[in-house]
Formats: C-alpha cells, sequence, structure tokens
C-alpha cells in the first residue's frame, strides 16, 4: 500500500461563479471544484505557489492527492483538469475527483532496485542502466502499491529485466500490455567491452592472415 500519498492542501471558497473566482485569484489562490465520490461539488481554494509547485514536478493528472481541508475528513483525489491562462500558461482553475476505495486510475509508479551490494553483475563490474524509474499502472484506489522492487541479488551481466519480473498487487496491470517491456539491464563494464573487442579484432585479423596464406 502507499505509504506517501502527497497532500493537496485547500480552503472552502465562500462564494460561486466568476467574481468569487476573481477575488480568489487577487488573493494569490486558484479556484477550483471538488466532485464526485456521491457528494455534491465544493468550492475550495488552492494557494498558487504550492499548485504550480505540483505542476512543475510533472504527471500532474496521474498523481493521487490526499486533498485536506480543515473542518473535514481528508479524502483522496486525483486532477481531471487544469485551466490555465492562454497567455501567460498559468493555472487559474482546477477540478478534483474524489475516489472510493474500489475506482480504478491510472498511476506511475516508482521502481526501487535492492541487492545491488549483491549482485553477481554488478560485483563483477557491471553496469546498473535504468530505462524506467517509474511504471505506470492501473490501480485501485485502496490497493496502491508505494513501490515496485526489482530484486538484482542473481542478475548477471548482460541480464535484462523485464515488466514481467515484478510481482504486482492483485487487480493491478500496467498501461502498457502488448509487450513485455524493459525495466533496465546491467551492461557489461568498459574493461571488459574493450577485452571482447580486443579479442573480435584478433580473430578478425587470424581469418585475414588465414585467408592471405591461401
Amino acid at each position: 500500500m502507499a505509504g506517501q500519498i502527497p497532500d493537496l492542501i485547500a480552503t472552502v471558497r465562500a462564494g460561486t461563479g466568476k467574481g468569487a473566482a476573481r477575488q480568489a485569484r487577487r488573493e494569490g489562490m486558484v479556484p477550483g471544484v471538488v466532485y464526485g465520490g456521491g457528494q455534491d461539488p465544493q468550492p475550495i481554494n488552492i494557494k498558487f505557489n504550492v499548485l504550480l509547485k505540483h505542476l512543475k514536478a510533472g504527471k500532474f493528472l496521474s498523481t493521487l492527492f490526499n486533498l485536506k481541508i480543515d473542518g473535514q475528513d481528508d479524502v483522496r483525489v486525483i486532477c481531471r483538469g487544469v485551466q490555465r491562462d492562454v497567455v501567460k500558461d498559468l493555472p487559474t482553475h482546477i477540478d478534483l475527483m474524489r475516489l472510493h476505495r474500489t475506482s480504478r486510475i491510472n498511476l506511475y509508479i516508482p521502481v526501487e532496485f535492492i541487492g545491488e551490494d549483491v549482485s553477481v553483475g554488478l560485483k563483477r563490474g557491471g553496469v546498473l542502466t535504468v530505462v524506467r524509474g517509474e511504471v505506470e499502472l492501473k490501480v485501485t484506489a485502496g490497493d496502491i502499491p508505494e513501490k515496485l522492487v526489482v530484486d538484482l541479488t542473481n542478475h548477471d551481466v548482460g541480464d535484462v529485466i523485464h515488466m514481467s519480473e515484478i510481482d504486482l498487487p492483485e487487480g493491478t496491470r500496467p498501461m502498457i500490455t502488448d509487450r513485455d517491456f524493459v525495466i533496465a539491464n546491467i551492461a557489461a563494464p568498459s574493461s571488459l567491452r574493450s577485452s571482447d573487442d580486443d579479442e573480435d579484432e584478433g580473430e578478425t585479423e587470424e581469418v585475414v592472415a588465414e585467408a592471405a596464406e591461401e
């Protein structure tokens, strides 16, 4: 289960309509609405700088948040739209949707690599190359993995680690289903690659010499 769902702090917006929204923006806030979850829509305000920081962090539309409003129970939400100024490209309004524990959503989950200190390939000088540091999954809101774990202990130089190697919670699946995509690989160290190249060159020279003698 996810242990670090980021908080999104908001306040209740007293009024509705364009006038209240303009007032919120003058006060350094971004107006928004929380809807869904079998409840009435609720007008809210979020601090402009806080929202902008989340937006700049990336993947805002596929990140699950813990919405905190004074005097109300926390609720899990996901953004379903951000309106922006057509000239400045800055947020002017946000729509958030409440989620039930059974709701199905798309989220990016980070990948963690363990066993690096005892990995067969890394101890031989191999280099871990991470292709995907996070993976987009379709998950159930009440059963979100905090991270995906890859154990490198028995992986050797030249091994390629695919998505199928990672255990997922029941009901969770990657968004990419048409292929078993690569998560990482353990590349040969440069010294080993140089040695292999020298051997290849030596074999080529021998073949050329034998051909000349004939």
